[in-house]
């Protein structure tokens, strides 16, 4: 089943999930929650729960741990103090499976809104809301099965973009990729989140927003394969859709910390490489920056390349900066263009 809904907002986008629950005759609904915070968990219950439970939300009961503390029956007791005694034992031993349970399957938020006892005297959860970690995907996929992270209503990704969120999901690094304008004539292949944000706002402060071609990083040591398969995921998007206007790749960032950069600009290579022909036909002048451990030899092998396929690869180093690097590569597609 599928049905376009449009928000007051002008969104417009499929609902494609729908959630049919079972009948459960039930007397009294209760409240659970289980938060991630940034430095502790946070854990509360409602004997009032149901639609009506922010009405009651002085009934709340909350209690906070830190992350390597246990849930045990005397943390859990102050939640259900003033509860009937033949409850008490049955839901200080629910909260604590579900608690086990959350961080088992790398939550960062659950939320029963209500849960009730069943004729047989069993919890059972009428509603359940549960937040996943998708970056523990590549720890706890397996324990979560077939699960999708839905993008913002209203968003499709392309099969470029697909590709890389895949990629993603089953290493620890971060590889990120998001198309802006699939005709653009300034493209990224930036390392590292905060770097990707510099070399974005730069190019968009200098006037160029519209000609940004993507958004996207990779970060957390990618392994040579994997930097490999994203620099082709991205050469091949740069290529696409050619016209008679130069284009500019920015390849690099700031200084790693711990990114071998080497390593990762040998699966960068293999794919400029691959691509050495595209690359030419796109009139694509490549700018490499970058620092950190090995980057000498990184920097070193790019100037090679540059040698080798007859491509004009400008190499700088950490004593460059970024937003001049940027101003560089615009005045090109800019110059080139005029």
């Amino acid at each position: 089943m599928r049905q376009v809904v449009k928000l007051k907002n002008g969104c417009e986008g499929p609902v494609t999930t729908f959630i049919v629950e079972p009948f459960v005759a039930h007397q009294e609904e209760y409240y659970l929650s289980i938060t991630s915070n940034r430095l502790d968990y946070e854990v509360s219950f409602s004997p009032a729960g149901g639609m009506d439970v922010e009405e009651h939300w002085d009934q709340l009961r909350s209690v906070k741990l830190d992350t390597l503390e246990a849930l045990d029956s005397q943390t859990v007791a102050p939640l259900t103090a003033g509860m009937p005694l033949e409850l008490k034992p049955q839901l200080e031993a629910f909260i604590i499976a579900v608690f086990q349970v959350f961080l088992d399957l790398d939550m960062t938020l659950l939320e029963m809104n209500p849960f009730t006892f069943d004729a047989s005297g069993q919890p059972f959860p009428l509603d359940i809301r549960m937040e996943l970690d998708d970056t523990a995907k590549f720890r706890s996929g397996p324990k979560w099965g077939d699960v999708d992270f839905p993008l913002p209503f209203g968003r499709t990704q392309t099969p470029s973009e697909e590709f890389v969120h895949s990629l993603d999901e089953a290493t620890g690094a971060s590889l990120k990729f998001t198309v802006l304008n699939p005709q653009g004539h300034v493209w990224l292949m930036v390392a590292g989140g905060g770097a990707s944000v510099i070399y974005t706002d730069t190019v968009a402060d200098l006037g160029y927003a519209q000609e940004l071609g993507n958004y996207g990083e990779y970060s957390g040591a990618p392994n040579t394969g994997e930097t490999y398969q994203y620099a082709n995921t991205v050469l091949a998007c740069a290529t696409s859709h050619l016209d008679s206007q130069p284009r500019a790749l920015l390849i690099g960032g700031g200084i790693a910390n711990f990114t071998d950069v080497a390593a990762t600009f040998q699966g960068i290579i293999m794919a400029l490489r691959e691509h050495a022909e595209a690359l030419r036909a796109a009139k694509m002048r490549i700018f490499v920056r970058r620092g950190g451990p090995n980057y000498q030899k990184g920097l070193a092998l790019m100037r090679a390349l540059g040698v080798e396929l007859a491509l004009p690869i400008q190499v700088y180093g950490p004593e460059s900066s970024m937003t001049g690097i940027c101003a560089e590569a615009i005045a090109y597609v800019k110059g080139s263009a005029s």
